[in-house]
């Protein structure tokens, strides 16, 4: 079970860099789509049952995993975090779900008050960081409770 605590963690840590590299590009392509391509966003484009794009990928990517798969990490590594006898890792566990919820509301939120933006970004890097410490605590944890080894007395 510590194996598949350290690997949720790690996943979680994965999908936060993914869901950046997402808005990464989505934002370039929309950008690029502007100014070379004279591309116009405005809300018949917003209110477009299926609006045409560079990037509308990347941006439902973000979202579904912003919305879905970060989320259920989260969930089933606080799941596991009972089961897997780490050290503090429940409290880790829900520590990251805690902060997944507060990126969810501030993503969804940043839809109508766009300062929160800057903490939406930054909340990520928490979550990554927590989820790597988090994977990493795994071997600190069995580092130090690994029984001592034993030595044979040396001949005299």
């Amino acid at each position: 079970m510590k194996k598949a605590y350290s690997i949720l963690a790690y996943l979680l840590a994965a999908e936060v860099v993914i869901n950046g590299m997402a808005m990464a590009y989505a934002i370039a392509a929309v950008f690029r789509w502007v100014e070379e391509d004279g591309g116009v966003i405005n809300k018949a484009l917003l209110d477009a049952d299926s609006p045409d794009f560079p990037g509308i990928g990347a941006f439902m990517l973000h979202g579904m995993n912003g919305m879905m798969v970060i989320p259920l990490l989260a969930v089933a590594l606080l799941v596991v975090s009972f089961f897997a006898k780490v050290t503090g890792g429940t409290r880790r566990a829900a520590v990251l779900l805690g902060l997944v919820v507060l990126q969810v509301v501030l993503g969804l939120s940043a839809h109508g008050v766009s300062a929160l933006a800057p903490l939406h970004v930054l909340n990520a890097f928490g979550i990554f960081v927590m989820a790597i410490l988090t994977a990493r605590s795994v071997a600190t944890t069995s580092a130090a409770h690994a029984p001592a080894a034993t030595q044979a007395p040396v001949p005299v």
